[in-house]
């Protein structure tokens, strides 16, 4: 019972970002104002990195955690794609480590025969240079992770204003016991199967609900379930965290994910009222920059 109320304490803040996730942009934003004191050392480490634009011009590498660390030489994804849009474009989080790009082209490019989809909906990956977003996210930091829509892409180009205003697809029950029956298709369980069958890809996270319908629907063939993680929130879209690419000392991956498909107890647990209804906590203060590893200073002062 203490490991659940420790657990549930410590997402609160992906269910105070779930909501974000699919908050309104802006047709026409308004660039940040200037800090006042931004050597100041008190200062949040994601007003730095809000403010940056462009990517550093250095080679491409995630350094640190992927919820305290920084990229160096970020990649775009452009904003449209043959098979993927990107939503959320006033955000400027369409960026990532190459090989996230890399695998999003990828990936999506086999949606239309792994599902029938024209393609992927894509939403906010990394800032240009990594590091704590002032909005949203406590991961999302080093370009390895992306949120996928669980919406399927159109047949044809939104408009600015639609990926600006319009939501995802809440596929889970308003109770959170299990997903929506009229939301819900074997098109999802098909490419969160293609996703985490990935080499590549460390771990998806998915609301607790989504990842029973998974362990339901998968069948015999049930390895890749592995990498499927119940998260908070998450009923919009899903999350895939790509490992540490080789030879990059300075990523710091995670430990790998418990062995087993986790659709026994562990997956039980997240339907207990604990979790399903957990008490808000104390909000932990920002990052600064001091906080995150070294090598993001130069970074943030790299042109």
């Amino acid at each position: 019972m203490h490991v659940i109320r420790i657990l549930a304490s410590s997402l609160l803040l992906i269910l105070a970002t779930a909501a974000q996730a699919q908050d309104k942009g802006s047709v026409n934003p308004k660039p940040l104002p200037p800090l006042a004191r931004p050597d100041d050392p008190s200062v949040a480490a994601k007003e730095l990195f809000g403010r940056r634009e462009k990517p550093a011009a250095l080679p491409a590498h995630s350094i640190g955690g992927y919820a305290r660390g920084c990229l160096a030489g970020g990649a775009e994804i452009p904003v449209d794609g043959e098979t993927w849009q990107v939503m959320r474009l006033s955000r400027n989080r369409n960026w990532g480590h190459p090989d996230m790009v890399a695998f999003l082209r990828q990936l999506s490019a086999k949606v239309p025969q792994v599902n029938g989809w024209p393609g992927l909906l894509v939403g906010d990956m990394a800032q240009p240079r990594g590091g704590p977003m002032i909005t949203g996210h406590a991961s999302h930091q080093i370009g390895l992770d992306a949120d996928i829509w669980l919406t399927p892409m159109p047949s044809r180009r939104l408009s600015r204003a639609e990926r600006e205003e319009m939501s995802a697809t809440n596929v889970v029950r308003p109770d959170g016991i299990d997903v929506d029956p009229e939301a819900w298709t074997p098109q999802h369980t098909a490419l969160l199967r293609a996703a985490a069958s990935q080499r590549s890809v460390a771990r998806i996270f998915v609301n607790a609900a989504i990842k029973k319908a998974l362990c339901r629907e998968a069948g015999e063939d049930r390895a890749w379930l592995r990498k499927i993680r119940p998260m908070f929130g998450h009923n919009y879209h899903f999350h895939v965290r790509l490992a540490c690419p080789g030879g990059s000392e300075a990523c710091e991956d995670q430990s790998p994910p418990p062995a087993g498909d986790g659709c026994g107890a562990e997956l039980a647990r997240w339907f207990t009222p604990e979790f399903l209804h957990p008490k808000p906590g104390k909000p932990r203060p920002p990052l600064t920059l001091a906080q995150l590893p070294s090598e993001c200073r130069r970074v943030l002062a790299a042109p």
